[in-house]
């Protein structure tokens, strides 16, 4: 007898997306803080039943939402069926458990949203081996807090941690050595990147890196200058690696430029951690080439936020600001005196293939010389040379 064909269809929770507008954003407008959390989980690929936004005038230390907000939220979940529930907002570990046991569903923070993205995203050994240890102190946090649960003994006389070691104790000890384990890998991968570096600091050209918000243009931007296919796509954390190309314009080479992971706001600590060694590449940049959305309604937190992660990073660098997506914009000219305090500056369209001439002309000006001395004094003066020259311009306009 022929067997029936049997469809398997995997099954899917029904997840609920909570947006908060929290007393301590700054963000100008919330809507649009609102929309760059759906695209954060549109870029997971999370299948969502229901969204909810609300503003907080209080947080919680114990369950993050004050009373009245926690019963709006019960009350939801029990209509609707919910299972999962995604948060716009970082969460302690006590107040992800807390919240999970008050409404008997999965908690999912922002930490652990963008956690997720950059596991799917990361492709080199460095990335993956970033992500990881940074996705196991994640996972190891949450397992400090538990209780009972896992304060089961497993009392085996022998077995390396000693009598009575519980479950808990256990894990951590895991955890703890896989980290170890990571990082050592971590440190061959970066030892090697070291010997790369020290190579390009040795030649006599100059670097720039490309940074800003994610999804604001720089991977587009790499590819149009130096004729790459760097993966770039309308997503956030579209790029998790370094990539350095060698820079040309009208035929000359200029010197070396490279692109950085995206920025975000309540960037998870524990990624900055992690990507240090990474991020550490912008530490030895001539020049930072800060590209800003134009498009978005929130461009200037953006811009405040790198700063304030570059702060974070001591990471204190020459800076010309890329405006980019400006064909989306309907007054140029009035978005120009919005911008003017952001010097030197560049409007840009990297889509277009006339779009980026007002930066082509910058990195043209952009002199190289050989480098002198083990200060390199030489090229850092015909560097600022150029900078100067063009805040002078760019304020006078």
């Amino acid at each position: 007898m022929a067997k029936k064909a049997v469809l398997v269809t995997s099954y899917l929770p029904k997840i609920l997306l909570i947006g908060i507008n929290a007393s301590y954003n700054r963000t100008i407008n919330i809507e649009s803080y609102f929309q760059e959390f759906l695209n954060l989980v549109k870029t997971n690929g999370a299948t969502f039943h229901k969204t909810h936004f609300m503003k907080l005038r209080e947080i919680s230390p114990v369950c993050f939402f004050t009373k009245g907000r926690l019963e709006e939220v019960k009350q939801l979940c029990e209509q609707e069926e919910i299972e999962e529930i995604i948060i716009s907002e970082v969460l302690t570990p006590q107040q992800e458990r807390n919240l999970a046991d008050l409404l008997n569903v999965k908690i999912f923070d922002r930490t652990r949203l963008i956690l997720e993205i950059f596991e799917n995203s990361a492709h080199s050994a460095e990335g993956k081996t970033q992500v990881a240890v940074a996705m196991l102190q994640h996972k190891k946090s949450r397992l400090a807090g538990k209780g009972v649960s896992m304060s089961q003994q497993k009392g085996v006389i022998g077995v390396r941690g000693g009598f009575g070691e519980t479950v808990k104790e256990k894990e951590t000890r895991d955890l703890d050595t896989q980290i170890l384990k990571l990082k050592k890998r971590l440190k061959k991968i970066q030892k090697n990147h070291e010997i790369q570096r020290k190579n390009r600091l040795a030649s006599r050209y100059p670097h720039a890196c490309l940074i800003g918000y994610t999804n604001a243009g720089k991977s587009t931007i790499l590819n149009a200058l130096t004729k790459s296919s760097v993966y770039a796509e309308d997503k956030l954390f579209a790029t998790l690696e370094i990539t350095t190309r060698a820079l040309y314009v009208n035929g000359t080479k200029k010197g070396l430029i490279s692109d950085s992971v995206g920025f975000i706001q309540n960037l998870p600590h524990k990624l900055i951690e992690a990507f240090k060694s990474t991020l550490d590449e912008l530490r030895y940049a001539d020049l930072l080439l800060h590209v800003v959305d134009a498009s978005d309604q929130n461009w200037e937190a953006h811009i405040r936020i790198v700063h304030e992660i570059l702060h974070e990073l001591d990471v204190d660098k020459k800076m010309l600001y890329i405006f980019n997506k400006v064909d989306k914009i309907e007054n140029v000219d009035s978005y120009k005196e919005t911008i003017k305090e952001y010097q030197p500056q560049v409007l840009t369209n990297a889509q277009n293939k006339k779009g980026l001439d007002e930066l082509k002309t910058f990195l043209n000006s952009w002199n190289v010389e050989e480098k002198k001395g083990s200060n390199n004094e030489t090229h850092n003066n015909t560097l600022s040379n150029t900078y100067d020259n063009i805040t002078s311009s760019g304020n006078e306009n």
